[in-house]
């Protein structure tokens, strides 16, 4: 099994690779971290990794807030939803799973491999789940309201592994 930091470097070199800027990252998060990508080169991200999306149509409030996730072996992020985001992941190396539904209650669980995509609606109830290694998956955010575009604060936890 790889380590996180082999991981981390493994996803900075394929950025770097693509031409995209990181201009965060967290690496401590309980469940992995991820890697921010400069809005700036947000058309280019999508183009990347959502080639078959119409990035106009995504654009409501003119961001997108590429990241890139790093999901550890067996760690699931929060059972959460969002007031002011949809949000669309494509899993871009290992294998993840993904706990979705309209209701509080989880029930069906998606395994994607590389290459799979998942569209998240605004509120609906999601898990992004790490299975046997680590798993990738590039994000976009397709922000609800122009004038009040979703962050990070921007989520309800239902249930939590790490107490947050």
């Amino acid at each position: 099994m790889r380590q996180k930091k082999e991981v981390f470097a493994l996803a900075e070199k394929l950025m770097k690779q693509l031409g995209f800027i990181v201009i965060k990252e967290d690496r401590d998060r309980p469940w992995g971290g991820f890697l921010v990508i400069d809005e700036a080169q947000a058309p280019a991200f999508a183009h990347q990794f959502f080639p078959e999306e119409d990035f106009e149509s995504l654009k409501i409030s003119k961001k997108l807030s590429p990241k890139i996730l790093l999901v550890a072996p067996n760690k699931r992020l929060s059972w959460q939803y969002h007031f002011r985001r949809a949000e669309i992941w494509k899993c871009i190396d290992g294998e993840i799973a993904v706990a979705t539904s309209l209701t509080d209650e989880e029930s069906e669980i998606k395994h994607l491999k590389e290459g799979d995509k998942i569209k998240l609606q605004q509120g609906e109830r999601h898990r992004l789940i790490g299975k046997s290694d680590w798993g990738m998956v590039a994000e976009i955010w397709q922000h609800t309201d122009a004038s009040h575009p979703s962050d990070e604060n921007d989520i309800v936890r239902l249930q939590d592994d790490f107490g947050r």
